[in-house]
């Protein structure tokens, strides 16, 4: 008994070339893997001593500026 030959067709060419589209783009949104661990985010300034943390800077002034009605 002969088998019948498999054929390529033109939806099965489509769903595999989306397929590989698929993989492509999720694979380039993975990050990449690096060896070293990342290194912790250190302060801009040393916290006071007293308390009193609370700085107006131009962050917040832009902010103050955006509530303004």
């Amino acid at each position: 008994m002969s088998q019948p030959t498999p054929r390529l067709s033109r939806r099965t060419l489509f769903g595999a070339a989306s397929t590989a589209g698929a993989v492509a783009a999720v694979a380039s949104l993975i990050p990449a893997i690096t060896d070293e661990p990342p290194s912790a985010a250190l302060p801009l300034k040393p916290a006071p001593e007293k308390g009193g943390g609370y700085s107006l800077s131009e962050h917040v002034k832009q902010y103050y500026r955006t509530t303004r009605v």
